[in-house]
């Protein structure tokens, strides 16, 4: 290795994928390499793809094109080297490949200039990290897909066999994080409901309670979850949630509101189930924040079961929703149905878009008026500071965001957007008034 070799990355997708990127960061950063803001300053290049979505894997060739024309060391990781290789390997066949259960293996992929498509059975846990956000930790807490039977999803194939990380590790990495100064930490997996099911039951609810006992000042959000292992734990799973580090936070894809859709998509749980879920976290636990996702335009998808899906959203009215129009990804069951017509597609996309936003004004509206605590973990792309409170709630504010990042603030919201509160700040929180404040909050 030459000393001082400088490295641009960029990177796409999910939680998982970001964390892939800040670990191989951290690990060449540790082996002698300099970081650059600028593809046009360095000798390698990496980018970190997703292929979840036909469009994302359209901008990910775009960007593996625009990358090559630099003419340095490109090297191409994430899903779209175990999902989509043939289409790298034809817009780039220099690049260096790497899986991503291989991405701990980076130096050895670049030294030897070998491109590393096979898994390894590696926990991501241990290793030093690049942080996006130096006060945020994306914690892994398994790799893989246990359920594997969804028609039209291609994780099963780019994230390989499953395997939940021990308990004992995840605890001594959000410690370290802690210990470097992390106040907000994200739990995340390709399906956080399936935590420990090897044991034969989902052990999401010891996780969460083990690290909100861990000591520090910091909130936790915990990652999307598979509605078909929750219904064992949901006792256990709401006890959990009200733990004061975690974020009353939600993410439960629903993915369509017709059984019969559901059944076709190979979801393995109904609507019913879904609402059942809903209904009982929100009366266990108050402010809770719902997300879920929705795909419109399934090939079996019709007029009725569209307007299903409208339906529930009306009814179970979620305060997000990640919407995608559905696009056959490669060696899916899905891919070989007979597309719905585009036309139709993105009409039915247009009005669910509607709906969406109209749903999470009016859930926004709520909050007018709310003051309370609210950690601010991100700049905004003016430089105003973004918060979070403790219902995983975006607050803008019209404040210094580099001022404040990292501060918890008393804030006040003043007004509602689809997809964001706006507030004001009306003090900066001392260290030793958060924890009180925080348990207040949650009793009163």
């Amino acid at each position: 290795m030459i000393l001082g070799l400088r490295v641009y990355s960029e990177a796409y997708g999910c939680a998982a994928n970001m964390a892939d990127s800040e670990i191989a960061l951290g690990i060449l950063k540790q082996a002698g390499y300099t970081l650059t803001q600028r593809p046009e300053d360095a000798d390698i290049i990496i980018i970190f793809t997703c292929v979840v979505k036909k469009p994302t894997s359209d901008r990910m060739l775009y960007r593996i094109n625009s990358l090559k024309r630099f003419g340095k060391k490109l090297v191409v990781a994430g899903c779209m080297v175990s999902g989509e290789p043939e289409k790298i390997k034809r817009a780039a066949p220099r690049a260096i490949l790497i899986h991503p259960k291989a991405i701990t293996r980076i130096v050895e992929a670049i030294e030897s200039g070998r491109s590393i498509v096979s898994e390894d059975a590696v926990v991501k846990l241990g290793y030093p990290r690049v942080r996006r956000n130096p006060i945020i930790a994306i914690i892994p807490v398994s790799e893989g897909c246990w359920w594997r039977r969804c028609s039209f999803c291609i994780v099963a194939r780019t994230r390989g066999s499953y395997m939940s990380y021990p308990l004992s590790m995840i605890l001594e990495e959000v410690k370290d994080s802690i210990h470097e100064g992390v106040r907000e930490v994200w739990l995340t997996s390709q399906d956080m409901g399936s935590y420990g099911i090897e044991s034969g039951r989902s052990l999401l609810p010891k996780l969460i309670e083990s690290v909100s006992n861990i000591d520090g000042l910091f909130l936790v959000r915990v990652g999307m979850m598979n509605p078909i292992y929750l219904k064992p734990i949901l006792e256990d799973l709401a006890r959990a949630y009200l733990r004061p580090k975690i974020f009353k936070f939600l993410h439960l894809p629903v993915q369509s509101g017709s059984n019969k859709v559901l059944r076709d998509m190979g979801r393995g749980y109904t609507v019913e189930v879904f609402k059942e879920i809903v209904a009982f976290m929100r009366s266990k636990i108050r402010d809770l924040t719902l997300s879920t996702d929705i795909i419109v335009g399934y090939p079996t998808e019709d007029e009725e079961d569209f307007e299903e899906t409208v339906k529930l959203v009306e009814e179970v009215r979620p305060d997000m929703i990640n919407l995608s129009r559905f696009f056959p990804r490669p060696g899916t069951p899905a891919e070989r149905l007979k597309p719905l017509d585009p036309r139709l597609v993105k009409k039915r996309s247009r009005l669910m878009s509607e709906v969406a936003r109209e749903v999470a004004l009016r859930s926004g509206e709520r909050w007018i008026g709310w003051r309370g605590i609210a950690l601010v973990d991100e700049v905004g792309e003016r430089g105003e500071a973004v918060a979070r409170n403790l219902s995983y709630k975006p607050i803008v504010l019209r404040e210094d965001g580099k001022r404040l990042f990292g501060r918890f603030v008393e804030v006040e919201v003043e007004s509602a957007r689809p997809y964001c509160l706006m507030g004001r700040v009306k003090r900066i929180l001392k260290i030793d008034e958060v924890s009180s404040m925080i348990l207040e909050q949650i009793s009163s």
